[in-house]
């Protein structure tokens, strides 16, 4: 694990200053002001990376996707039930998408895995889809931690809906973050320890296994990453 500025500064741009935005507007534009100013940053990112190198950034995608259901969800009605689980439709539908994707001959962690080292080298995406397609261990650990981060996330999702629809409000505002931070930390500890275990496999096939980032670990949401 090594540092990385212009990983740092990504997720700065998705995570940080979409919340600073979020909480400036808030006091004069209303919430749903408030949301719509906190995905300025991500769009402007996204804006800047496709001029630049023709791609969408996957985390700003997540990001900006999380923000429109939260919007929707508003549309729906404001009562303090539907507002406790707003923020866990958004984890939930990217859990769906996760599990869906297992079915597809590539899963979505694929993606995520190819656009982070994209980011990191120029020839990275190339070598990936080589490495894709002549070794099983990488093909076997991507829909691993497909069906991992995307049954994880589903979960929190279902356990939160559940909080929030049989339990008292000021429980669910007690209980439900630290149920969601304790389900994320699981995920993230498993998915570093499945890369060391795989990082010692690395002489059965060439190394490409440890090619893989933590594809969950910092693709959504809150949670830091790390250029593994």
């Amino acid at each position: 694990m090594k540092f990385n500025p212009k990983l740092v500064l990504e997720f700065a741009v998705n995570l940080l200053l979409p919340w600073l935005a979020y909480r400036i507007a808030l006091p004069h534009y209303g919430e749903t002001g408030a949301l719509y100013a906190s995905a300025v940053p991500p769009l402007v990112w996204s804006a800047v990376e496709f001029a630049r190198f023709r791609r969408v950034d996957a985390l700003s995608a997540f990001v900006l996707l999380g923000i429109v259901l939260s919007i929707a969800v508003m549309a729906l009605g404001g009562s303090p039930r539907m507002l406790l689980i707003r923020e866990s439709l958004a984890s939930g539908l990217i859990g769906v998408i996760f599990l869906g994707s297992l079915a597809l001959p590539r899963p979505l962690t694929f993606y995520l895995a190819r656009a982070t080292l994209a980011r990191q080298q120029a020839d990275g995406p190339a070598r990936f889809e080589m490495l894709w397609r002549e070794t099983p261990v990488l093909r076997g650990a991507m829909r691993l931690m497909t069906l991992v981060w995307g049954a994880g996330l589903t979960l929190e999702c279902l356990l939160r809906c559940g909080f929030a629809w049989y339990w008292p409000v000021e429980r669910v505002l007690v209980v439900s973050p630290i149920v969601s931070y304790a389900i994320y930390g699981v995920m993230l500890a498993w998915t570093f320890w499945y890369q060391r275990r795989l990082r010692a496999r690395r002489g059965e096939e060439g190394g490409a296994a440890s090619e893989a980032p933590a594809a969950g670990s910092g693709e959504y949401r809150r949670q830091g990453s790390a250029d593994m």
